[in-house]
């Protein structure tokens, strides 16, 4: 069962639950979904790696206006958002470990022979794609920065 057919069979389950937060979570889930299935230049498709993307980017657009809402004073609204982020994570391959992404970014750096801070965007670029979903971009970065320095 693909992704988009996994979160299909969530909504019905969520709809019988009565569980309002899970039911809203999983509905913009399906609707970015959809939009990224009938987007100028899709295939109507949308395989597992572009259905991760769109989960990673919307788990962080929630995160973060979950933080705004917090330094704004509304702690109501910011649960919501973190509740809505934690619904979208569980779709989402596991989180690699600060010492995983060390020894992925070793292996990444010893591939592209990259040697110096210089060298960092080829560096990027292939552990951008390797990693995507598994880490977020900034700490790959900041990673980067420190095995090349």
């Amino acid at each position: 069962m693909d992704l988009f057919d996994r979160i299909n069979a969530d909504i019905k389950a969520a709809m019988l639950a009565r569980d309002k937060v899970r039911l809203e979570a999983l509905r913009g889930i399906k609707k970015e979904f959809l939009e990224a299935k009938t987007a100028k230049g899709a295939d109507g498709t949308l395989t597992d790696e572009a259905a991760t993307r769109v989960l990673v980017k919307m788990a962080k657009q929630r995160r973060e206006s979950a933080a705004i809402y917090t330094e704004q004073s509304r702690p109501e609204l910011a649960e919501a958002e973190l509740a809505e982020a934690a619904v979208i994570e569980e779709y989402l391959p596991r989180q690699l470990t600060d010492e995983e992404l060390t020894a992925e970014l070793r292996k990444i750096i010893a591939e592209v022979g990259a040697t110096s801070a210089k060298e960092m965007g080829r560096v990027m670029g292939v552990a951008s794609k390797a990693l995507a979903g598994r880490a977020d971009g900034r700490a790959i970065s900041a990673k980067v920065k420190e095995l090349l320095s």
